[in-house]
């Protein structure tokens, strides 16, 4: 007679059990936005906080109106003649390739052809254009001038668990934490998406914010998610990175230890069968 074996009821659950746990314990800490419904969640995003400039910022300064001979007074030569270039690939390389701009110096100045030192620091860019444009109406020196300042060395630091890690440069004023992010490449599988740190220098004092990247009113509400220049984007190892780096790591808690006993549970119910 046929002798037939049957693998036992519990034997099958725990099989069941252990990769239902495995599976929902991990997507629960993966997925970004979890408490947002596609066209139910609505978000109310933090005010904007322009970006406003430094000492030892560098800026790029151009002055233009309907008699460029004019305005040429006050434009450095190889800034001009750079106009037409993208200084993306410059920030993105950590050099601005000889591109001439303006320091501004430990009191907050800078030195402009023509009308002197002007004190920039604590103003975003549209207030030193407008600055720079009454002071040159006001003296007569250009009608109608258009001025433009751009940004040539704000950058962001993205550390951790990136799959691109650096220093980014920033080309307009709101550069967010999922800006950063991307520019990094996003986290890896093994990035801990509950506490990602921003750093952020103000003043003399050091403040840390922490993101919840799993919850959208968190990370939309964080008084971090516009970025200022200097910023530090810090994302933590989640708990099996961290395990990888210890000599036990193969513990209850870590994806190995149950990969282990889902295999170890699927070849005794083999056994059993055969």
């Amino acid at each position: 007679m046929k002798r037939h074996n049957h693998v036992p009821m519990f034997l099958l659950l725990a099989i069941v059990a252990v990769m239902a746990l495995s599976s929902c314990g991990s997507s629960k800490k993966v997925v970004y936005f979890q408490d947002l419904e596609p066209g139910k969640s609505e978000v109310e995003l933090p005010v904007v906080r322009a970006i406003t400039v430094r000492p030892e910022d560098k800026l790029s300064i151009i002055v233009n109106s309907r008699d460029p001979q004019l305005t040429d007074l006050f434009n450095l030569p190889y800034v001009t003649r750079q106009l037409g270039q993208s200084l993306r690939e410059d920030y993105n390389a950590g050099t601005n390739s000889g591109v001439s701009g303006y320091t501004v110096d430990a009191n907050g100045e800078i030195d402009f052809p023509v009308l002197g030192k002007i004190y920039v620091a604590g103003k975003t860019r549209q207030e030193i254009a407008e600055t720079i444009k009454g002071e040159l109406v006001k003296d007569n020196l250009v009608k109608d001038p258009v001025v433009t300042v751009e940004f040539m060395n704000l950058c962001i630091s993205v550390l951790g668990e990136v799959n691109n890690p650096g220093r980014f440069g920033i080309d307009r004023d709101r550069v967010t934490v999922l800006d950063a992010l991307g520019m990094a490449g996003d986290l890896t599988i093994y990035g801990n998406r509950n506490d990602v740190l921003v750093l952020r220098q103000e003043g003399e004092a050091q403040r840390v914010y922490t993101i919840d990247l799993t919850s959208g009113r968190q990370v939309y509400s964080s008084p971090a998610y516009y970025l200022q220049q200097n910023d530090v984007v810090y994302v933590k190892p989640n708990e099996v990175r961290a395990r990888q780096s210890t000599v036990n790591g193969n513990n209850v808690r870590s994806t190995s230890f149950w990969i282990s006993l889902a295999s170890l549970l699927t070849s005794v119910a083999i056994l059993i069968v055969n």
